[in-house]
């Protein structure tokens, strides 16, 4: 009885230790030419050898809420389907003259707007027809590998196996636009590769919507 109870406890331990000397990724570190950290700044990774293969896009949402685009800054792969519900009192007019993805979506309220598929990558601007001071930026990828620093600057990217791969930053406020890139080696089963970044950012413009609210 004593050794059935040892080995229904052990064994989950050991499997769940060896699912995780299995894990790998890189560590990603983000600041401003100053040293101080970027939020949302999108980070996404592709294999050294060719474009990454062999996951579903998943969904995303982008809600309208306060007079604001949330969240502000939206990273999906290629072929995602973005749903854009208002949670406002009033209604929205949402679009992009992007070429990435031109869309226009009338007057609506609610969860009516039809999804969009970002069937490109690219960047693509939001704005609304109705509330000039409402902007956000979705970036398309082609990869299922990336995420958003946090406010520390910070983000982590899981990755199927070890190998070269190719780490991208990009933030929507750089000079230029520039998308920096380095080469990493990451080992499966080791501690996370990591890679750091500073961007040169355009001076910072005060959001004067930022106060109001529905």
């Amino acid at each position: 009885m004593l050794r059935e109870v040892i080995r229904q406890t052990v064994l989950p331990l050991l499997l769940l230790s060896a699912a995780g000397a299995g894990a790998t990724g890189v560590t990603v570190l983000v600041q401003d030419a100053g040293g101080k950290a970027l939020a949302d700044t999108v980070v996404y990774v592709e294999p050294e050898s060719g474009q990454a293969t062999g996951r579903a896009p998943a969904t995303a949402e982008i809600e309208q809420k306060g007079l604001k685009f949330l969240p502000l800054v939206t990273v999906v792969q290629t072929g995602a389907k973005i749903f854009f519900p208002n949670n406002d009192k009033v209604r929205h007019h949402i679009y992009s003259f992007s070429p990435a993805h031109k869309f226009d979506q009338k007057l609506y309220s609610g969860q009516s707007a039809t999804p969009q598929v970002f069937d490109k990558a690219g960047t693509v601007v939001l704005g609304c027809n109705i509330h000039d001071k409402m902007l956000a930026y979705v970036k398309v990828v082609d990869t299922p590998y990336f995420a958003k620093t946090d406010a520390a600057g910070a983000a982590h990217v899981e990755l199927p196996a070890g190998g070269k791969y190719v780490v991208r930053a990009w933030h929507y406020n750089t000079v230029g636009g520039a998308t920096p890139e380095q080469l990493v080696t990451v080992k499966a089963g080791d501690a996370p590769a990591s890679a750091a970044f500073k961007l040169p950012m355009k001076p910072t413009v005060a959001d004067d919507a930022s106060s109001t609210t529905l």
